[in-house]
C-alpha cells in the first residue's frame, strides 16, 4: 500500500504529464473560450468574426491590406495573430471580410466590409459601439467609412494609410519614375500603359539596373536624390540607426535602398489599378517640377548633394517638366477618382498612425488628408500619431491596442483630450502588455503634387 502523501505526489506527476501530453497548459485553461463565427457574402467575399467570452461590446471591423491578384485572399479580422490575441484580450470582438477579390478592390471594399458589419451583428447583436481599423489599402478604405455617415459605425482608426487616395499615390509615384528614367538616363522605358506582367518585371529590372550604376558616382547619387524627393523616399532605412540631419549621404542611401526595394512593387501595383481602370489613371502634363521640389522635406539633401556633384538641378527640373509629357486616360482617372479617393469630409472622429519612415506608402499621405479635413471644415475630428520606426505598418501588437484603445475612448467621451499624445498611447500599450511601443511627436514633411494636376 502506497503512503498518502507519496499517492498525492504521484497523483500530481501523473496529472502534469496528461497536461503535457495533450497540450494543456494552466495558461491555456485560464484563457477564456472565444466565440468564432464566418460565412459568406453575395459578393463573393468571405468573412470571419471573433469575441471573446468577456465582449465589452465594442466590434472592430477590420479592412486589410493589398493582397496582388492571384495570391490568397482570406478574410482577415486583425493586422496579424499576435494583435488580434491582444485584441481579444481586451474585450474586442473582431471582424473582417477578404473583399469580394484580391488586388485593388477600392471599388467593391467599403460595401463589402458594411455587409460584414451587418453579417456579424445578426449573429452576435449590434455592437455598443463599432469602430473601423484598416491598414495600407485598408487604411483608405477605412478612411471612406469615415467619411459615410453610417450610424453603425463610430469611430475609425487608419494605420499606415493610403490617405492621398489612389490619384495622389499613382500621380506622385508617376513623378518619381519620371525622374529616374529622365535623369539616369533610361528615358525609353515605359511608366504607364503596360502591356502585361512580363513587362513590368522588365522595367522594373532595368529601373534596378540603372539605379545601381548611378548610385556608384557622385552625380548619380544627386539625381537619385531627386527623384528619390518626388516620391516622398524616407531618409532613414531598415535597422540602421536614423542618420543625423546633416549626413548627407547616410541619407541618401537610405533613399537609394527604399527605391531599389520597392519599385517592383510599385510598378506591379500600378499594372492591376490599370487593369481594373480600364487605361492609365495617371498624368504628369502641365506638372512644374521646380515647384514640386520648393516643398519637399528633402530639397536640402538635394541640392547639398548637386553642389558636390557639380550638377545643377535648377537644369534638372527643367528638363523634367519639358519632358513630362504622359496624359492619363479621361475614364480611366475618373474611375479612380470615384472609387479610390477621399474628401476629408469625416462623419466621425478618426485617429491615423503612421511609421515615421514609410517607403511604400509615405507618411506625407498624412499630409494630404489633413489639408483635406481642414478645408472642411472637420479638424476636431482628425488626430494623428507617429511611430519612430521605419517599414510599412511595422507597429508592435502594443501600439496597435494602444491606438484601437484610443479611438474607442474618444468616441465613448465625446472629447480627444490627452489619448491620442504619444505619452498617453506609450502608457496605454504598456498597459496591454503586448510588445514595445514607441510613439514619438513628428510632423511629416508636405505632400508634393496635390495641386499640380
Amino acid at each position: 500500500m502506497i503512503p498518502t502523501t507519496r499517492r498525492l505526489r504521484v497523483a500530481l506527476v501523473l496529472a502534469l504529464a496528461a497536461i503535457t501530453l495533450t497540450g494543456f497548459t494552466p495558461a491555456a485553461l485560464a484563457d477564456p473560450p472565444v466565440r468564432r463565427l464566418s460565412g459568406t457574402l453575395p459578393s463573393g467575399a468571405s468573412w470571419i468574426a471573433e469575441a471573446p467570452q468577456d465582449w465589452n461590446g465594442v466590434l472592430v471591423l477590420f479592412s486589410h491590406g493589398y493582397n496582388p491578384p492571384d495570391t490568397p485572399n482570406p478574410p482577415e479580422n486583425a493586422p496579424g495573430p499576435e494583435s488580434a490575441a491582444a485584441l481579444l484580450d481586451r474585450g474586442y470582438a473582431l471582424a473582417g471580410s477578404s473583399y469580394a477579390e484580391p488586388g485593388w478592390t477600392l471599388d467593391t471594399a467599403v460595401e463589402d466590409q458594411l455587409a460584414t458589419l451587418a453579417a456579424v451583428s445578426d449573429e452576435l447583436g449590434t455592437p455598443r459601439r463599432t469602430i473601423a481599423l484598416g491598414r495600407s489599402m485598408g487604411g483608405l478604405v477605412t478612411a471612406q467609412l469615415a467619411e459615410r455617415a453610417d450610424e453603425r459605425i463610430d469611430g475609425a482608426l487608419a494605420m499606415c494609410g493610403i490617405l492621398a487616395g489612389g490619384l495622389g499615390l499613382l500621380d506622385s509615384q508617376l513623378d518619381g519614375a519620371h525622374a529616374l528614367t529622365q535623369l539616369l538616363g533610361v528615358e525609353q522605358l515605359p511608366l504607364v500603359d503596360f502591356t502585361g506582367r512580363a513587362q513590368v518585371r522588365q522595367v522594373a529590372g532595368k529601373l534596378r539596373e540603372a539605379l545601381s550604376a548611378a548610385q556608384s558616382t557622385p552625380e548619380g547619387r544627386a539625381r537619385i536624390a531627386l527623384a528619390a524627393a518626388l516620391f516622398h523616399a524616407p531618409t532613414w532605412y531598415g535597422d540602421e540607426p536614423r542618420p543625423t540631419r546633416h549626413d548627407w549621404a547616410a541619407r541618401q542611401a537610405a533613399q537609394y535602398r527604399w527605391l531599389y526595394d520597392t519599385l517592383p512593387f510599385v510598378l506591379a501595383a500600378r499594372y492591376d489599378i490599370e487593369q481594373r481602370a480600364g487605361g492609365n489613371p495617371s498624368t504628369s502634363t502641365g506638372v512644374d517640377y521646380r515647384a514640386l521640389l520648393k516643398q519637399s522635406a528633402t530639397r536640402r539633401l538635394v541640392a547639398e548633394l548637386h553642389r558636390d556633384a557639380g550638377l545643377d538641378p535648377r537644369a534638372e527640373l527643367s528638363e523634367l517638366t519639358a519632358t513630362a509629357r504622359v496624359t492619363a486616360d479621361p475614364s480611366a482617372r475618373d474611375w479612380v477618382q470615384r472609387t479610390s479617393t477621399v474628401t476629408g469630409e469625416l462623419a466621425m472622429p478618426m485617429l491615423t498612425v503612421h511609421t515615421t519612415a514609410d517607403g511604400v506608402v509615405p507618411g506625407q499621405f498624412e499630409d494630404a488628408y489633413a489639408d483635406q479635413v481642414r478645408t472642411a471644415g472637420n479638424k476636431p475630428l482628425l488626430r494623428g500619431a507617429y511611430v519612430a520606426r521605419t517599414g510599412h505598418c511595422t507597429f508592435t501588437p502594443a501600439e496597435t491596442v494602444a491606438a484601437v484603445d484610443a479611438i474607442n475612448t474618444r468616441v465613448a467621451t465625446g472629447h480627444w483630450a490627452a489619448v491620442a499624445t504619444p505619452e498617453s498611447l506609450d502608457a496605454a500599450a504598456e498597459a496591454a502588455q503586448a510588445g514595445d511601443s514607441d510613439y514619438v511627436r513628428y510632423r511629416p514633411g508636405e505632400f508634393l503634387g496635390d495641386e499640380q494636376r
